[in-house]
């Protein structure tokens, strides 16, 4: 699976069980850079594609039901226990230190790193999105 995931400069990703962040822009980008692949995510992440009803599919298992070429948008998942199945990660970074009570875990070492993009969102001045593969 190839995940997706927003962090901050602490690898934090969610705060008290709820997103530290949204994005509009974000979002576009993300749907963009996925082409026409359906992206798999939780009924919590859903809310933030209402634009792309038709290019989501929403189940809470969604990352035991992932093959090995599905996209998956994780934001309040630990994504470490499906570490050994991914094989792509698309780091999208706030450039910002929120309060965090999930941080992104998983070890960057065994990926590399293939291109860096930022671009300015329409909540934050300055959005980097990384792309990595195993």
């Amino acid at each position: 699976m190839i995940a997706a995931v927003c962090i901050d400069d602490n690898s934090g990703m969610t705060f008290n069980h709820r997103r530290q962040s949204r994005d509009r822009v974000l979002i576009d980008n993300f749907v963009t850079l996925c082409g026409e692949k359906k992206i798999r995510m939780n009924a919590y992440s859903a809310a933030l594609f209402t634009e792309y009803a038709d290019r989501i599919e929403v189940s809470e298992d969604f990352l035991e039901q992932a093959g090995e070429d599905d996209i998956c948008f994780v934001e309040t998942n630990d994504l470490v226990p499906y570490a050994d199945r991914v094989k792509g990660l698309i780091l999208y970074r706030w450039n910002r230190r929120y309060p965090a009570s999930t941080t992104f875990d998983v070890d960057l070492s065994a990926f590399t790193l293939q291109n860096t993009t930022e671009f300015q969102g329409s909540s934050h001045e300055n959005i980097t999105r990384e792309e990595y593969t195993k």
